[in-house]
């Protein structure tokens, strides 16, 4: 079987994200950039279902400009069997939206054909009767729940620790494949009836208080913290 695992060039998680000047959006000049975690973990998913026979192989796949290539190493470093990128560089008045980035994630699978996509959760595999096991998080606590493979999944921040890429891999990931489409190439319409128009840093928060009594704090929820 052949897992297909989406990831993604996001703002290292180090680094904090700032809102462009003009407020067109997030600043990514000579910022520092990396997979983004909940992908590493995607990722590292689907290595352990291959080494436990579950899978066959392992597809890395991103969309976005040039530079993506390095998340595809990553992947590839941390031992993916080979990549595919999608070429497109945004325009940055106009960025690629989830939808366009779903319909040519959907023209992937369509093309490489996978048993199992993963995009993030906890899975067992039955390998006889095609079927995922998954658990997922709900209000009233876990939902196990089994699908028919073909499938699409997600991972959760607490599944796994992701590996990290030793040198030898990182040398070896350079002479893998990274097969380049576009989504012209893919027969995907990647435009939007949705046009960023502003984009604001969240509010920041007010200092908090240090109080002297039960009292007190009774007096403020009452008085200062009601919803009027």
């Amino acid at each position: 079987m052949k897992i297909l695992v989406a990831v993604k060039r996001v703002v290292d998680y180090a680094v904090k994200v700032r809102v462009k000047p003009d407020r067109t959006g997030v600043e990514t000049t000579n910022v520092k950039m990396s997979m983004n975690p909940f992908c590493e973990i995607a990722v590292e998913e689907a290595l352990r279902l291959r080494e436990v026979g579950a899978a066959a192989e392992v597809v890395a796949a991103t969309v976005g400009p040039a530079q993506s290539a390095d998340t595809l190493r990553t992947a590839l470093a941390m031992g993916a069997d080979r990549a595919v990128h999608v070429l497109h560089d945004p325009d940055p008045s106009r960025p690629l939206l989830p939808l366009a980035v779903a319909k040519i994630l959907r023209a992937v699978a369509l093309q490489e054909k996978p048993g199992l996509v993963i995009l993030g959760k906890q899975v067992i595999l039955d390998k006889e009767k095609q079927k995922a096991t998954v658990e997922r998080e709900v209000d009233g606590g876990i939902e196990t729940i089994c699908l028919n493979l073909p499938a699409v999944i997600t991972t959760d921040l607490r599944l796994n620790q992701p590996r990290y890429a030793t040198l030898p891999n990182i040398m070896k990931a350079k002479s893998k494949v990274i097969k380049k489409v576009t989504p012209e190439e893919l027969n995907v319409d990647i435009r939007s009836d949705m046009e960023v128009i502003l984009v604001n840093e969240p509010p920041k928060r007010k200092a908090g208080v240090i109080l002297s009594s039960v009292n007190e704090l009774l007096d403020k929820l009452k008085n200062e913290a009601r919803v009027l």
